[in-house]
């Protein structure tokens, strides 16, 4: 196991932090779905095999850039990230925050396009530990607790794209914009950020402009979003649903 340090942080600082910190880290995997139902022998003759890379990142730090090949499961242990996702004319973007403990985009690791589908960055100062794909080909997929919480991860999420999909978007231009918002939307809580022109957005909805703008400042009254200059941002996604 070694240490990795993104942010200029000298080694004995990492080197002399309490040896709770450590346990604290590992006890925060075990809380992942990944993880969860392992045996606690399990987790340590994993540890005692695996090279964790540990890595401070100061707020601001770019984690992850999008399209960046995806070779490692990357743990967000503290903190908070904020997760960017652009459109393919890069006409709009989608911002995200998720709070520790969380995994990222352990559905990139395989398939056709291994890559990130989206950027990750610090929002405060984050710590993380990533584990090799070829580790956990080698070594984690042969424990069956692990191999069916992948799967159950990934198919979860496949069924919830699948179900938004299909959805209707509604009748009403309050519906319709609400439905592009969901639509993008990775995880159903906290905060997100939409950047996007107007104009943009009424081509996407199949509405006039003075349509989507009205509908808009509807849903900025009720206290759903607030209206910023080319952005909409939403302060608790879970009241739109």
């Amino acid at each position: 196991m070694y240490l990795r340090q993104s942010s200029i942080i000298p080694t004995f600082v990492l080197q002399q932090e309490d040896e709770n910190d450590m346990e604290t880290m590992f006890d925060t995997l075990l809380q992942l779905p990944l993880f969860q139902g392992l045996a606690q022998e399990d987790f340590t003759c994993i540890l005692e095999k695996v090279k964790l890379h540990f890595t401070k990142h100061k707020p601001g730090e770019l984690l992850i850039a999008e399209g960046s090949p995806c070779h490692e499961l990357v743990f967000v242990l503290k903190g908070e990230v904020a997760s960017s996702t652009s459109s393919a004319d890069s006409s709009y973007s989608f911002t995200e925050y998720f709070p520790a403990p969380c995994l990222l985009e352990a559905h990139s690791m395989f398939g056709m396009h291994t890559k990130y589908a989206s950027s990750y960055r610090a929002k405060t100062e984050v710590h993380t530990v990533s584990i090799s794909k070829s580790f956990a080909v080698k070594e984690l997929f042969n424990y069956e607790i692990f191999r069916l919480n992948y799967m159950n991860i990934v198919s979860n999420r496949t069924q919830m794209l699948h179900n938004r999909l299909w959805a209707l978007s509604g009748d009403t231009p309050e519906t319709r914009i609400l439905h592009f918002i969901l639509s993008h939307t990775e995880r159903l809580s906290g905060e997100k950020t939409v950047k996007i022109k107007m104009e943009d957005l009424a081509q996407i909805v199949n509405l006039p402009r003075t349509a989507v703008s009205k509908a808009l400042n509807s849903l900025q009254a009720k206290g759903r979003v607030e209206l910023h200059r080319g952005e909409i941002v939403i302060p608790d996604v879970e009241r739109l649903v």
